[in-house]
């Protein structure tokens, strides 16, 4: 869509959207669609939008102050194995699914990474390693953020149906639910206790970015010569560790992590406006029936277990 605007003008618009994402109430969701609608307007400011990389990358820096190291060491005795066979597996069918359905590597890649571990974070971490383009990383963003709305509605139907203990219905939203606000929407919706668990030990399944981050890099050397390390990845350990050893800094660290959410509002919106409408239409059915797929295995194959004693 053509406009008579200027790149001045464009730069103020970016400027009120930024704003607008440091607002409470504007999600990531919400700053994708934001960021989708300037693109079919036909209003790009390239100047900032190179910087999304970078955004994306210091956001998850930022976030590791919000996580506490005794919790962490605390939920890892809780939902460890739990976590671990997830991902594991998530990885694994979503990287034969890719191959089967003929779905783009990236795509594949990165809609696994955000199944697996924790929606768009995981996506974001995992982009910042195998520079996908923009359409690859919205489309990605789309499939989560859809699959992530329907599971904060039924997953509290699903567990008051079949009678699930609140410990039960935590740890199974922690596993089968994308995003972590979702999770604790979830977990609070259904009760205290189930808060408690599933906050818990989606903890544990966040760190999960990780050693994934790093795997993604050496895979990326086998296929390009070359290893493109995930620096910001020992950052977000770092920041973590000094939260912990820092206590009177507490007041800080919750800025920071604040900040990071925020910033992580605002790289996704920047990832929206630069996707064009034929890049998104090459993604394709296939794509979205991956994430659908992935989604269905993690949240059956969890409850099985989880309910198998039951």
């Amino acid at each position: 869509m053509k406009h008579n605007l200027s790149q001045k003008q464009v730069s103020i618009i970016y400027g009120i959207a930024i704003l607008f994402c440091f607002l409470p109430f504007i999600s990531p969701a919400i700053a994708l669609v934001m960021g989708l609608l300037l693109s079919l307007l036909g209003l790009k400011y390239n100047k900032i939008t190179k910087y999304t990389s970078l955004a994306l990358q210091t956001s998850i820096v930022l976030m590791g102050f919000g996580m506490n190291l005794t919790q962490v060491v605390s939920a890892s005795k809780i939902g460890f194995i739990d976590t671990a066979i997830s991902v594991v597996l998530v990885m694994s069918v979503g990287f034969l699914l890719t191959k089967l359905l003929h779905v783009d590597p990236k795509i594949g890649t990165l809609i696994s990474a955000g199944t697996a571990i924790c929606g768009g974070s995981a996506i974001a971490a995992i982009s910042s390693v195998i520079n996908p383009k923009s359409s690859e990383i919205s489309f990605s963003l789309v499939v989560v953020f859809i699959l992530n709305a329907i599971a904060l509605v039924i997953f509290p139907v699903i567990g008051h149906y079949f009678n699930l203990s609140q410990e039960t219905f935590g740890t199974w939203a922690a596993i089968a639910i994308h995003d972590t606000s979702s999770v604790v929407g979830a977990g609070a919706t259904y009760g205290t206790k189930a808060l408690e668990i599933a906050t818990t030990i989606k903890l544990i399944r966040a760190l999960w970015i990780i050693p994934l981050s790093i795997v993604t890099a050496l895979f990326q050397k086998e296929k390009n010569g070359k290893i493109k390390i995930p620096w910001f990845i020992g950052l977000f350990v770092a920041s973590i560790v000094i939260a912990y050893i820092l206590p009177g800094g507490q007041v800080l660290f919750d800025n920071l992590n604040w900040l990071g959410k925020r910033g992580m509002v605002i790289a996704i919106f920047l990832i929206g406006s630069n996707i064009s409408l034929a890049e998104a239409k090459s993604a394709g059915f296939r794509s979205f029936a991956l994430g659908i797929l992935l989604w269905i295995l993690v949240g059956t194959v969890s409850f099985i277990a989880l309910t198998a004693h039951l």
